[in-house]
């Protein structure tokens, strides 16, 4: 062989162990998400992976999702489902995505834990359910109201109030059938209005009065999650009304919330009757099969 010969092998040769060597630290460093049922963030929200590296987190990236459910950067432009990693995290135990507020800038996870997974063979299933995020799948959710409207006093429009209680015993009751949530989270009880979502508050207990009446009377309201349309009606509304045939909902939100909109995390949602009785109990339907589901991969 040559001299010329034998430079251009070694030449190809090294040329081969360079590309090997730059596959090989480019390995554990990308995570591709797939996640359908992700809602856009508004005011500055914005989601953000973390890979659980020997117990520490280590951010995979910053994203939104517009309204098709793309992911988006933090200006809105298309970016991919693959986001490139720093750091090699092969050895993650697990992926989880957090709600992170507006100007977030630190390398902390934000409390609002929203999905997570554990990692096998490089790839995780991501869902509320997961141990490090709401903890809980919801399937057993539950939930019972009555209509009424006592805080204007008795024998009057009772179909104008929705409490979040048991009356079939007779005597008020816990109503709600939910797990406690983890810190950064709320439930907050909603009627759906000829298009209008208005809320009856937030509240962390079933057993006791939510954080708001802007909408109820002088008189004593019961000490469950509930709300009397009496009052001080939003834009397009006037108050009272009949909420039969309306929807009642209980959603679950991030704490700081993003918007006064319900979130996508809506695990009690259904129709009010058309026909219904005041100091009747009615039981919600379960919607949990709506939450949002999902994978990640490690490359």
């Amino acid at each position: 062989m040559t001299l010329q010969r034998i430079s251009l092998f070694a030449l190809a040769m090294l040329t081969i162990v360079a590309c090997d060597t730059a596959t090989d630290a480019d390995e554990g460093r990308s995570l591709e998400l797939n996640i359908s049922g992700l809602e856009t963030l508004a005011s500055g929200f914005h989601y953000e992976g973390w890979a659980m590296v020997d117990g520490q987190p280590v951010t995979t990236g910053k994203f939104n999702v517009d309204a098709n459910g793309s992911y988006v950067d933090l200006a809105g432009n298309a970016i991919s489902s693959t986001f490139e990693v720093d750091q090699d995290i092969s050895t993650a135990s697990a992926i989880v995505l957090t709600i992170e507020p507006a100007g977030d800038t630190d390398a902390i996870p934000a409390t609002t834990k929203y999905m997570g997974g554990d990692l096998r063979s490089g790839s995780a299933s991501l869902s509320v359910s997961h141990g490090s995020s709401l903890g809980d799948s919801y399937a057993n959710a539950a939930g019972t109201y009555i209509l009424g409207t006592p805080t204007d006093g008795p024998n009057s429009d009772e179909t104008s109030g929705i409490w979040f209680l048991d009356l079939s015993s007779g005597m008020p009751a816990t109503g709600l059938d939910l797990p406690t949530l983890p810190a950064g989270w709320a439930y907050e009880g909603w009627v759906v209005i000829d298009g209008n979502t208005v809320s009856t508050g937030t509240f962390l207990s079933v057993d006791g009065p939510d954080d708001a009446a802007p909408f109820s009377g002088p008189e004593p309201a019961p000490s469950f999650p509930g709300e009397d349309f009496l009052l001080n009606a939003p834009d397009g509304l006037t108050f009272p009304l009949d909420l039969s045939g309306r929807t009642a909902v209980i959603s679950i939100e991030p704490m700081p919330d993003d918007t006064p909109a319900p979130f996508t995390l809506k695990p009690l949602a259904g129709p009010i009757p058309n026909a219904a009785e005041a100091f009747t109990s009615y039981m919600i339907d379960n919607n949990a099969s709506s939450f949002p589901t999902g994978s990640a991969s490690i490359r």
